[in-house]
């Protein structure tokens, strides 16, 4: 196989400051409509990128669970790779990527552990095999084989007989607060459209990059 013949335009659509909104949340939310409504593949996907505790860079796919003005959240294990990079140093980076669109979104910022409330309340309304799950996978760990995990899964399972059990501690969300969000439409040529929104002032500032 030739990697590097595989190749196609993109002639989707285009992206002007004329017709991006002024405010970044805004201008995400028209797309991520798009997605939704264009039927994509895991519209709330995103990749989160954080700096290990090793000092590489690491990069996981997690699922976007709410926004608003304030940032973007997802949910995880406090005690795994991400949560102890995150503690370590909380400046991340979320990457959306929408083939069927030709659409990308990169979002730079730092991330904040949500409320106590808002983590439980997010808990409590996951199917209760997937409490189960977060309660029973110390999430980065070494386990001896699946079998194990599974154990200790059903296990659980039949102590609680139906009940719904509580949040861990070590389990929650964060928000991403953005300083830089850039908006990324394929273009014919190669020459693809970019605006970048960053966080200097009130009102977001806006530019155009080179493909």
């Amino acid at each position: 196989m030739k990697l590097d013949s595989i190749r196609r335009e993109y002639k989707f659509a285009e992206l002007t400051r004329k017709s991006i909104d002024k405010n970044p949340f805004k201008q995400f939310t028209i797309w991520l409509n798009d997605a939704l409504n264009s039927k994509v593949n895991e519209p709330t996907a995103m990749s989160a990128i954080s700096i290990g505790t090793d000092g590489f860079p690491q990069s996981r796919i997690v699922l976007l669970k709410g926004y608003n003005q304030n940032g973007f959240t997802f949910f995880t294990d406090y005690s795994s790779e991400k949560g102890k990079a995150i503690e370590k140093n909380n400046s991340i980076g979320i990457h959306f990527f929408w083939p069927e669109l030709e659409r990308q979104i990169r979002i730079s910022g730092y991330a904040e552990k949500t409320s106590i409330s808002v983590s439980d309340s997010y808990f409590q309304s996951r199917p209760i095999t997937s409490q189960i799950a977060a309660i029973v996978s110390n999430q980065s760990e070494e386990i001896p084989n699946r079998q194990f995990l599974e154990n200790r899964f059903f296990d659980l399972q039949d102590k609680l007989h139906g009940e719904i059990p509580e949040r861990p501690k070590s389990w929650g969300g964060y928000i991403v607060k953005p300083v830089k969000i850039e908006f990324w439409q394929g273009r014919e040529s190669r020459l693809h459209d970019r605006i970048l929104y960053e966080k200097k002032d009130e009102p977001w500032v806006t530019k155009r990059l080179a493909p």
